[in-house]
């Protein structure tokens, strides 16, 4: 006999369901109640073992059924039972039964094995609702409250949404019947039209919840409607005993929504970190592409042969600039910012970190682009030097001609002149006269050397800087240097001729010598001056215009002086034709000694006088232009020496507000955004000194004294302030998302900030391996100065650094220290979650994954799981352990 003073702490909830009311137990309503669950209960479990109950005092008389029960509920095997027919057999197996019960942790309550032989009703019946306690009820668990409490609880938020449904206990609350069909309706809506029912019918409500508890969830009539709906208070236990068998028929899907919701969860962020990782591959491979096609271009160094050519590549070089490269900039940003994203979220998920195809790497990205901009550097400069080539060789080619056309108008004639053999003939007078002339030539001739020698000069200066007209100025060169030899011949032997004669002439006129003396400098002096006045000439600065001005000037300061030589040469030449009138002269024809005349002198410097002024207004004109390009380059200074120093401040400013800890890190993320905010407000006054310095370069100004700042450095600043806040804005976004997704608290944060900060001594963002080993001591791990320490942090290292760069980011120390302190879902609990789904098995069917995953999720996993080969394998029997390993990269999936 079992004494029921004997309870322990942990078997309460028994003592108060086993302290019955003996009387109330009497009760022929109740009892009968109890009598038809109770056999019902037992039957649902014995008919696992082929076999049931009709009496329940009867059938347990025995103990060979009550100790089948008992190891069909427990899944364990009792001691053999006795067979023989004896009471003596029978209360050993009773005995048996009790112990094993016992054993269990419950104490029987006055219940013993003679009462169970001799049929004992009342106590056949406690033993069975004991049984029912234990075996049925005691495991169920419901926000920390248990058994009945627990049982209560669940049916309670499971009718919670149905109006007409109030359970407060285990009896009246379920006379309507309403409650019985609210759990069925919540849990399988298909099998009741719950809007149908009245709250008035309770025999209607009860007998279909029964049937169809019966029918579809394998779950036996325990209860009679008649009985409850005719009983004034049902029996609690009979009704608590049937209400245990809904929650079990109904916990067991639960499980599997619970588990297929965890598979969900764990194939949405593969498929996710999947798409972002093709995202990647995709963009990586475009902007590798443009890169390999637009260094080629850069790289082509072949000259144009006009500057109007080249001013068309220095258009497309700016369209490039402006319009091709910055979205490049943006994707270059973009990607990287996706692949920090990504690498994070693999992190957080407990995945293998992701390595991009070989050459698609962020650094052999960032290797191309410095490539890239290595070959754009050296292309612009490449075109402006070609600029200055083209226009100095187009300034001297014109040179060239001008002063070949005057030289080629000069010596024209001059061969035939001086092969004629008039002097053969002519008379004493005329030899002196031709005597005379031929000196006067050959002071012509000498005037003109420089003007030959500059002429070869200039050539020499074409071939020199690869003039691609070089043949024919080196033809029309040569065809001047023979001529100019050959002048210079036929002038040695003309000047030999005349002195063998001169000794036969006699007079000459001094008159007409002295005029052909001094007419024949001047006129050349005039001829200098007008090729001097039309002379081309090309300037840079306010200083070289104001050296021509000069120059100008002191050549104006010299025509009055000029003009007195004019008048005296006029003078001669009016002195001759008055003696010439005066003593009657014979003249045949103009001066012996010189081809110039006074009207050729007057013509020329009329034409001297004319130039004057134009070479004024082009002084002018040419002063005004190098103010206007003044006024630019100051313009251009202005902006430039306000934006040089605002980015560099701007950069610093964002150094500080990554590395210091001033609030949260939504604090410091705002902080971030209102920088960046600031920065694209900013952009008008870039594009504002891109317009100015574009003026610059359409005015082909090469140089700027009054600022350091190009427009290339002020471009690649700005590009690098565009980076580095949409990097740090990354890094703290990053951060966010590991503190929310580890649990990590803002304190834990700070912490873990000051101590990188503290060991980060030189401010760089990163720590060495060192620094980072101090780091961590200085937080609690336990590195010793020994093989063993020194392999553990090697072992942190290839987490923290698996690129092997020998430093440690702050993502990465916070990515380990959070994984240090918080959990995520593992390989073994998504393979614990699809044997719940595959029923125990170690297989799963594509028929079950269809079942209990979304569609998309469960091709996803038909698609890669690996065919199960094990002893027990059916046809189409799936490896889910293999594929559970691989998501977490333990294997290959």
């Amino acid at each position: 006999m079992y004494n029921m003073d004997q309870y322990d702490g942990e078997n309460d909830y028994m003592q108060q369901e086993d302290d019955w009311d003996r009387d109330l137990l009497l009760d022929p309503a109740w009892e009968k109640q109890q009598r038809k669950t109770f056999t019902a209960w037992c039957n649902s479990h014995l008919r696992k073992a082929g076999t049931q109950i009709e009496n329940i005092e009867e059938d347990f008389r025995d103990g060979l059924k009550l100790m089948l029960l008992l190891e069909v509920i427990s899944g364990e095997r009792l001691a053999k039972p006795e067979r023989g027919k004896m009471r003596v057999h029978k209360i050993s197996n009773v005995n048996k039964a009790l112990d094993f019960i016992a054993s269990k942790g419950v104490k029987l309550v006055s219940i013993g094995a003679e009462e169970i032989v001799d049929g004992n009703a009342k106590m056949t019946l406690g033993m069975i609702w004991t049984i029912i306690l234990r075996f049925a009820i005691q495991d169920i668990s419901v926000e920390e409250t248990s058994a009945k409490e627990g049982l209560l609880l669940w049916c309670q938020r499971k009718t919670a949404p149905y109006k007409n449904v109030n359970i407060q206990n285990f009896h009246i609350s379920w006379k309507d019947g309403l409650g019985f069909c609210a759990l069925i309706h919540r849990h399988r809506p298909e099998l009741i039209d719950y809007g149908k029912l009245r709250k008035d019918d309770p025999m209607t409500n009860l007998n279909t919840a029964f049937d169809v508890a019966e029918k579809y969830l394998d779950i036996p009539k325990m209860l009679d409607a008649e009985d409850i709906i005719s009983t004034l208070r049902p029996d609690e236990k009979a009704v608590m005993t049937y209400v245990s068998c809904y929650y079990h028929a109904f916990s067991g899907k639960q499980k599997a929504e619970t588990a297929a919701n965890r598979i969900c969860k764990v194939l949405a962020v593969n498929q996710e970190n999947e798409q972002l990782m093709e995202d990647y591959e995709k963009l990586a491979s475009d902007l590798l592409e443009w890169i390999r096609r637009t260094i080629p271009w850069l790289e082509n160094r072949l000259p144009e042969n006009t500057m109007q050519a080249m001013q068309q590549k220095l258009e497309d070089f700016r369209d490039y600039r402006r319009l091709h490269k910055p979205p490049k900039v943006q994707e270059k940003c973009q990607l990287e910012i996706n692949f920090n994203t990504l690498q994070t979220k693999l992190r957080l998920s407990n995945r293998p970190a992701f390595m991009p195809s070989e050459g698609k790497m962020v650094s052999d990205i960032n290797n191309a682009w410095g490539s890239l901009e290595g070959a754009e550097k050296g292309y612009e400069e490449w075109l402006l030097n070609e600029i200055r080539r083209l226009e100095r060789l187009d300034h001297l080619a014109e040179k060239f001609r001008q002063k070949a056309a005057i030289h080629e108008a000069w010596t024209e004639g001059k061969e035939e002149m001086l092969q004629k053999r008039d002097y053969e003939t002519a008379s004493l007078s005329d030899i002196k006269a031709l005597l005379k002339k031929h000196e006067a030539f050959e002071s012509d001739l000498a005037a003109h050397q420089d003007r030959v020698e500059q002429i070869a000069a200039i050539a020499q200066e074409l071939n020199e800087l690869d003039y691609y007209d070089s043949p024919s100025v080196n033809a029309r060169c040569q065809r001047i240097c023979d001529q100019w030899d050959a002048l210079g011949a036929l002038t040695q032997k003309r000047s030999e001729a005349l002195q063998r004669t001169e000794k036969l002439l006699e007079t000459i006129d001094q008159l007409y010598l002295e005029f052909a003396k001094r007419a024949a400098p001047f006129n050349n002096w005039m001829e200098g001056a007008m090729e001097d006045l039309q002379d081309t000439f090309i300037v840079h600065t306010i200083e070289e215009i104001q050296g021509l001005s000069t120059a100008h000037e002191q050549f104006k300061a010299t025509l009055p002086e000029a003009d007195k030589e004019r008048l005296a040469i006029l003078g001669i030449h009016n002195e001759i034709a008055k003696i010439v009138q005066t003593y009657h002269v014979n003249m045949a024809g103009t001066n012996p000694y010189t081809t110039i005349n006074p009207q050729e002198i007057n013509a020329k410097w009329d034409k001297v006088r004319q130039l004057v002024p134009q070479r004024d207004q082009a002084l002018i004109e040419e002063h005004a232009r190098q103010q206007n390009n003044e006024r630019l380059r100051r313009q251009f200074a202005n902006q430039a020496n306000v934006i040089g120093p605002w980015i560099q401040n701007k950069m610093e400013e964002i150094g500080r507000i990554s590395i210091e800890m001033h609030g949260t890190l939504e604090d410091q993320l705002t902080h971030l955004r209102q920088y960046e905010k600031s920065i694209v407000n900013y952009k008008p006054k870039i594009d504002q000194l891109e317009g100015d310095h574009q003026l610059i370069q359409e005015a082909l100004i090469f140089d700027n004294k009054h600022t350091n700042y190009t427009m290339e450095h002020i471009r690649v600043g700005w590009e690098q302030l565009l980076t580095t806040i949409a990097r740090t804005i990354n890094e703290i976004e990053n951060q966010i998302l590991t503190r929310d997704a580890k649990g990590i608290s803002q304190e834990q944060l700070n912490e873990f900030r000051a101590s990188f900060n503290h060991f980060d001594r030189d401010h760089s963002g990163t720590l060495g391996a060192e620094e980072f080993k101090a780091c961590l001591i200085s937080l609690g791990f336990d590195i010793a100065n020994d093989a063993q320490g020194e392999n553990e942090f090697s072992r942190i290292m290839s987490i923290v650094d698996p690129n092997r760069m020998g430093i440690v980011t702050f993502q990465a120390f916070i990515d380990f220290m959070s994984r240090e302190t918080a959990d995520t879902d593992t390989a073994d609990q998504v393979m614990a979650s699809f044997k719940v789904l595959a029923g125990d098995k170690n297989y799963i069917l594509a028929d079950e994954l269809r079942r209990e995953l979304p569609p998309d999720q469960a091709d996803y996993c038909i698609a890669r799981m690996a065919p199960y080969c094990g002893p027990d394998a059916v046809p189409g029997a799936l490896d889910y352990m293999s594929f559970s390993t691989a998501l977490y990269g333990e294997s290959d999936l």
